[in-house]
């Protein structure tokens, strides 16, 4: 009877399990496709009419026709030019054509985006630990879709919500040896740079031009997860002379084993290059660049997994804040956006710690990856007008 018992309450756990793993799933999809409808509902216009002063004519009177307006398919509006007719049959007068004011109208209360973005944020945050990626690569491309901001607004907001993470992980990373400074300063150094370039160079480039290349690094993105197979400690014969001089090996002491690990560096010339790529493309689309930073330095550098996961998330904190000030400077962040953000994905990362011991994260995984795919190739198709 006792052993019945048991089997039945070891299912009945595993159910449960089940609908907690699906639970967020379920509230991402449910709140997804109402905040797409209210951003389309929220952004709409009032057009204000601005008639031209009828013309005099020097021989007779004057008649005006009614002023017209024609809308275009993007929702502008143009006020075709009236004409007057001299009663003399003389030549047609056409005043100049004046534009009608399309400023957009949010029917919503002021309240109502921070706390559509704290939800929002908050499910994100639990998907993004249990898939093992960051948040501001699922912030970007999901916010500017399902959200009437404008690019650069989220994309400023991106930055501090990777930055945020970076910062609350850090200090702990370090004293485990986890993050490695002598790996992370040469790096950081180089990814900095870039970081404040590819800011500058995103903010100059026009939005629909930004919105393709996202577009299209978005599904890069997916793919590479998709196809990349991680190595939990990678072989290295011999340091290479580049690594040697930068003092880029150490040791950590494994927690599960209780093993001390010793690691060293190799092809580190074609790491420091890719970092420049990196760099640039982590200021330019505002997706922090843990999804980049982890395969260079585990695959082709030969840090262990541990130590690249751990020298991500510092480097991130480094390089995140150098495109940051950028973002600041212009005045692309808004706390009404940014700190919402930033406290629903806090939030949510602390309930998917909790989650992650009873999910399955080959599934998570999978659905992270498909999630990315729809948000690239809903990027790319607005970036293209399409």
């Amino acid at each position: 009877m006792a052993c019945v018992f048991r089997e039945c309450f070891k299912r009945g756990a595993r159910d449960y399990a089940a609908k907690l793993v699906l639970l967020p799933v379920m509230l991402f999809l449910l709140l997804a496709a109402p905040l797409a409808a209210l951003a389309q509902n929220g952004d709409q216009t009032r057009p204000v009419a601005q008639s031209p002063a009828p013309t005099s004519g020097s021989v007779g009177a004057v008649t005006a026709a009614p002023a017209a307006t024609a809308t275009f398919v993007d929702g502008s509006a143009l006020l075709v030019a009236s004409s007057t007719v001299q009663d003399s049959g003389q030549a047609l007068e056409q005043t100049p054509a004046q534009p009608v004011d399309m400023t957009p109208i949010d029917n919503h209360p002021w309240w109502f985006w921070p706390l559509a973005l704290l939800g929002f944020c908050f499910i994100l945050g639990i998907i993004a630990v249990m898939a093992g990626v960051g948040g501001g690569v699922l912030f970007v491309p999901l916010v500017s879709g399902f959200f009437p901001f404008h690019l650069d607004f989220v994309r400023g907001a991106g930055l501090l919500v990777a930055l945020a993470g970076a910062l609350a992980a850090g200090p702990g990373l370090l004293r485990r040896n986890f993050a490695n400074l002598r790996l992370a300063l040469p790096v950081a150094l180089i990814a900095s740079a870039c970081a404040i370039v590819g800011a500058m160079l995103g903010l100059a480039l026009p939005t629909n031009v930004i919105q393709t290349c996202l577009g299209g690094t978005i599904l890069a993105i997916a793919v590479l997860l998709l196809l990349s197979k991680n190595s939990v400690r990678p072989v290295v014969n011999k340091q290479d002379a580049i690594g040697l001089a930068l003092g880029m090996d150490g040791v950590f002491l494994e927690p599960s084993t209780g093993e001390v690990v010793e690691w060293k560096t190799h092809r580190t010339l074609a790491g420091l290059l890719l970092f420049i790529v990196i760099g640039i493309m982590a200021g330019m689309f505002g997706l922090g660049a843990g999804w980049a930073n982890v395969p260079v330095l585990n695959l082709l550098m030969g840090a262990p997994l541990k130590v690249s996961v751990g020298t991500s998330k510092f480097l991130l904190s480094i390089t995140d804040t150098s495109a940051a000030w950028v973002y600041l400077n212009q005045g692309c962040v808004i706390p009404l956006m940014a700190i919402p953000s930033i406290v629903g994905l806090m939030l949510g990362s602390v309930v998917g710690v909790r989650l992650l011991a009873v999910a399955k994260p080959k599934f998570i995984r999978y659905m992270v990856i498909f999630v990315l795919l729809f948000s690239g190739v809903k990027a790319l198709m607005k970036g293209l007008g399409w």
